[in-house]
């Protein structure tokens, strides 16, 4: 027997973020086992979500000063919790409160959930709508203004924007004395600059978490040479001037896979598992994903297989595994999909690999593509319970491609987390030419890797650097001792991919405030043999494995400061480098220096170079927004 009522309060007083801390955890516990609760929630917060998109595109007058006291003073808090419908007002806070308080229309919002489910959602919301703007034009109210306090007043009460991003802390300045070697993950997700995108399109400044700045740099690729000896990635250095700290240098590190052609790429095997929960509903979500699948099937040959898993309250098989060019029946599949239902992930992924393993290609590509916002509410829903499960998965040989969609409810660090732990990919879908670049444009780096855990560990000369700062890559960070050690995870390297981070070194003589450690009375630092009579700034090293490989290789590669300024460097190294001051900004960085967006800007235009699909042009256009979002 479930334990809560479909008409119970608590349902709406939790959804809209009116319960206390312990209230909460509380509740969380009493429907853990509830599926119908649980799928009553994500009722209430999809039908919050769709009319706060309804009141956004209405034309009414603006709200008054007046009309906006007398919005703050009602005390609307505990009327509330005994209606159903108390999400719908908050999605317009002014129009909402003003309704209240003459009563136009509690008719609509006090029908119990059990009559609102006999009748047709969609006619339900229309007729509620309708209710709302009559209401809203009887008094004057504005409903939603971009940019207006009532606009602000309502981004404030969202209590279902439960958007959630890992915290990140920059990375410091380090004595290259006391630490002489850095080491880390490569990445190649790019996820974060196009959330970072739709944000700013929407004049919002993203959260500061939400700003990976290796994640933006390696959203574009840049002109490195193609390998040409046994390893399937060149490594490429530059050193130049730092142009937000002119006493500073910066280094650049870029990594090109091996490009693949048409005729060499190898079968693939892959499982679209999609999410066609309620919360996916919205035109951003499910629409566009399936918009987005279809330019990938579209791609697919007779030597590639697809199969297709659902999830919401349960999971399926929509389509079991299925030759490329029967094209037709994969499409009708996608069409067929539509949205509804709680969202047990844990099963769907469970159903997922379960259908690649049993259809694996030796030597192909195996792999599975997940396609959410990230809300799991049901089944395996802990982050841990997944991360193990896809991280098992993923020595067997199945990889994981995750394509996030949507906003409000928008899981950005468990998705991240699982693409890491499955030998995979992070892209975020905002749009179709954003499907287009990652299922079209770059699909063999997106689906063909050629090398995997690829580790760098940089050595530097301590004669050399007093102080260095990697840029980005928080969240990759490893210990000295992971390099050397096979059985640690770290990033893949697709097909033609590009691969890029930034140092940015105090040379030595040149001061800077470090943290100030006591030195051990008992321990003296090492000296290096040949480090002061070297002119070398550092030595790069890179480990990598083979796809199929439990060995990993290695690279070194030595490099000289030859003083290059930053007038001097290449075009690629300028645009990278103002992407990378770009997110710093965005972060509020305390390590920005001298840096403004004007001077990304000018940084950006001038490294611009060849731009064949037109994205450096877009991120110019991005930094001109950001102008007008961005306190200066």
């Amino acid at each position: 027997m479930n334990a809560i009522e479909p008409d119970d309060p608590r349902l709406t007083a939790y959804t809209l973020g009116e319960m206390s801390d312990d209230e909460s955890t509380e509740f969380e516990a009493l429907i853990a086992d509830d599926p119908d609760a649980q799928a009553e929630i994500h009722e209430i917060r999809n039908a919050a979500q769709q009319l706060t998109r309804e009141f956004a595109g209405e034309n009414v007058p603006q709200l008054t000063a007046e009309q906006r006291m007398a919005i703050l003073a009602v005390p609307y808090r505990g009327f509330w919790r005994r209606h159903r419908w108390r999400h719908l007002i908050a999605a317009s806070a002014s129009a909402a409160a003003a309704c209240a308080a003459i009563g136009l229309f509690l008719p609509a919002l006090s029908q119990s959930r059990k009559e609102a489910r006999r009748i047709n959602a969609a006619g339900n919301m229309q007729q509620i709508g309708l209710n709302l703007r009559k209401c809203a034009g009887n008094t004057g109210v504005q409903l939603v203004e971009p940019g207006s306090a009532a606009e602000e007043f309502r981004r404030q009460s969202e209590p279902w924007n439960r958007e959630a991003y890992d915290r990140i802390v920059d990375n410091p300045f380090v004595s290259a004395a006391l630490k002489p070697l850095s080491t880390f993950s490569i990445d190649v997700d790019t996820a974060s600059y196009s959330n970072v995108r739709r944000f700013l399109t929407q004049n919002q400044r993203p959260p500061k978490d939400a700003v990976r700045i290796e994640e933006l740099v390696n959203y574009f690729s840049y002109d490195y040479p193609q390998p040409d000896g046994e390893h399937p990635f060149s490594v490429n250095l530059e050193v130049a001037g730092c142009p937000w700290k002119s006493n500073h240098r910066l280094i650049r590190i870029g990594l090109k896979g091996r490009e693949i052609a048409a005729e060499d790429s190898p079968a693939s095997n892959l499982v679209f598992l999609l999410d066609v929960s309620g919360s996916m509903g919205t035109a951003n979500k499910l629409p566009l994903l399936k918009q987005a699948m279809r330019m990938l099937v579209d791609r697919l040959t007779e030597n590639d297989r697809v199969a297709i898993v659902v999830y919401a309250g349960a999971s399926g098989l929509v389509l079991p595994s299925t030759g490329g060019e029967r094209r037709a029946d994969i499409l009708a599949a996608l069409d067929r999909l539509t949205s509804g239902g709680s969202t047990n992930g844990g099963a769907g992924i469970e159903l997922a690999y379960r259908t690649a393993t049993e259809n694996f290609i030796e030597g192909g590509v195996n792999r599975v593509i997940l396609a959410t916002d990230g809300d799991f509410n049901v089944g395996t829903t802990s982050q841990g319970d997944l991360t193990r499960l896809i991280e098992e998965k993923a020595k067997t040989g199945v990889f994981l491609t995750v394509l996030g969609f949507g906003m409000g409810n928008y899981q950005d660090a468990r998705l991240e987390s699982l693409a890491d732990k499955g030998n995979g990919n992070y892209a975020y879908i905002d749009t179709i030419r954003e499907a287009q670049k990652v299922l079209v444009d770059q699909m063999k780096g997106t689906l063909i890797t050629i090398a995997k855990d690829v580790k760098i560990q940089i050595d530097f000369n301590p004669a050399k650097v007093n102080a260095y700062r990697l840029i980005g890559y928080e969240n990759r960070i490893l210990a000295a001792r992971d390099f050397n050690d096979d059985t640690k995870d770290a990033g893949e390297i697709g097909a033609g991919h590009t691969v890029t981070a930034f140092y940015e070194i105090v040379p030595a003589g040149v001061e800077i405030d470090l943290p100030d450690v006591t030195p051990s009375k008992y321990v003296k630092p090492a000296e290096s043999a040949t480090g002061s009579d070297s002119p070398e700034l550092l030595t790069a090293r890179l480990r990598y494995k083979a796809p199929d490989g439990d060995t990993s290789k290695l690279i070194e590669v030595p490099v000289t400061d030859h003083g290059t300024s930053y007038a001097g460097a290449s075009g690629d190294f300028k645009f990278g480098a103002s992407v990378a001051a770009f997110g710093m900004i965005l972060r509020d960085s305390p390590h920005k220096g001298t840096t403004t967006l004007d001077a990304v800007l000018e940084l950006a235009d001038e490294g611009k170079g060849k731009d064949v699909h037109g994205y450096r042009a877009e991120f110019l256009q991005l930094v001109a927004k950001a102008k007008q979002v961005v306190p200066r």
